[in-house]
């Protein structure tokens, strides 16, 4: 039986959902548009898998899967302290600051000026090897696509948990200290497993609670099946500093920005396209 437990958003275990035509459009449900995991021998073949099973869990691996209903936009609205009825609300994707990009701003605005903002880093689980096979016996046993195994095939995929880890804890450090700086947050987006892994990994003895205050937030969320489907909700908030996280790694580093710098870069993106979007179709 296949590991592959979502294909381009459809339960891979519902016999009823369409698959095929899944295959053939290659749309992400939850982007609306065509996925972006692709076969690197073949690009125009998008792989589709947004979760795979693995030691009988459900594991996401696209950071896409996460934006299911924008729940977890609107779990960090509570962050925006300086929002007020009336503001427009904006999703900014991928703004560069120092140390990196950030995935999201979630941008409090009036009359298209920025108001209050808090970034928002997705992480989800990277593989090492592939679930290439995985998806092809999949799409054979739906009776889709005849399967072939390749001769001598590996193991074909496993969870790189710590330098998953590792990668995204140094990015948040160096992040932290610009959203300290200017008195904003910073939000992580995470699946519970990898929660988990963090705390049982790294130093995290000291990061317990949620403040307000804090920079740094961390939101970890459970994937079960719920109505013969998979659904995301909340599960843990904590929060910490940057200090907190370098406790963690053993960094140090310092990159800042101002305020009016930051405003500069998003202003000119707080349009129409960028407008968050609650309800239905959200």
């Amino acid at each position: 039986m296949s590991k592959i437990s979502e294909f381009f958003g459809l339960f891979c275990r519902d016999a009823s959902l369409d698959f095929k035509h899944a295959m053939e459009s290659q749309i992400c449900p939850y982007t609306q548009g065509v996925c972006t995991k692709m076969r690197k021998s073949d690009p125009e073949v998008k792989i589709g898998t947004c979760s795979v099973q693995y030691q009988k869990q459900h594991i996401i691996i696209c950071p896409f899967r996460l934006l299911e209903h924008n729940q977890i936009f609107i779990d960090c609205l509570h962050l925006l302290t300086m929002h007020e009825p009336g503001n427009e609300l904006y999703l900014v994707p991928e703004v560069q600051i120092p140390g990196g990009h950030v995935d999201y701003f979630l941008v409090s605005a009036k009359d298209k000026k920025v108001k209050d903002f808090v970034g928002i880093e997705l992480q989800t689980m990277d593989t090492t090897g592939t679930v290439w096979p995985e998806r092809q016996k999949f799409l054979y046993e739906q009776g889709i696509e005849a399967y072939q195994e390749t001769p001598n095939k590996k193991k074909s995929f496993g969870m790189n948990w710590k330098m998953t880890l590792k990668t995204i804890l140094i990015q948040m450090h160096h992040k932290s200290e610009t959203f300290e700086y200017l008195n904003k947050h910073l939000v992580l987006i995470i699946q519970k497993p990898l929660y988990e892994h963090m705390k049982s990994d790294f130093n995290f003895s000291k990061i317990e609670g949620v403040r307000l205050g804090d920079p740094v937030h961390i939101h970890s969320y459970l994937f079960e099946e719920k109505e013969n489907k998979l659904s995301l909700s909340l599960h843990t908030r904590v929060s910490t500093d940057s200090a907190g996280i370098a406790d963690c790694l053993g960094l140090n580093a310092q990159s800042r920005v101002e305020l009016q710098d930051l405003i500069r870069v998003l202003e000119p993106k707080l349009v129409e396209a960028n407008r968050l979007k609650i309800g239905l179709g959200g």
